[in-house]
């Protein structure tokens, strides 16, 4: 059974920048559609950015929230997904969760693919 790894989450001042980034277990599993979601306690969840894979192209998602601050990105050859957070805000601060999927999924639906243990980012 793959699991998803994140790491890199923290602590940081608001300003300040974080990279998250989040393998398989097996590196080798490589899958479609990759992405984060954030869970904060008494929020809703949010889907933050997501990649999808297809035949000769790359799509990313963001949501309107953290576009212009986030950048997602994967490295094939590490088979390793991560997130760039700049700008942070305070209300950034939630636990983020890796994804991974072998379909499509909308941003707001990427919660519903095979999640990591995630990995908290705190912002004050």
């Amino acid at each position: 059974h793959v699991q998803l790894v994140e790491s890199g989450g923290g602590s940081v001042q608001a300003g300040g920048s974080l990279t998250l980034s989040c393998s398989p277990s097996d590196y080798t599993y490589s899958t479609n559609c990759m992405g984060w979601f954030r869970q904060a306690p008494g929020k809703e969840r949010e889907g933050v950015a997501s990649i999808f894979t297809g035949r000769s192209r790359r799509d990313l998602f963001y949501a309107d929230s953290v576009k212009g601050r986030f950048t997602i990105s994967k490295d094939n050859d590490k088979n390793t997904l991560y997130l760039q957070l700049n700008s942070l805000r305070t209300e950034d601060t939630a636990m983020y969760f890796c994804t991974q999927g072998t379909y499509y999924a909308p941003i707001g639906d990427i919660h519903r693919h095979q999640r990591g243990q995630g990995t908290q980012v705190t912002v004050s």
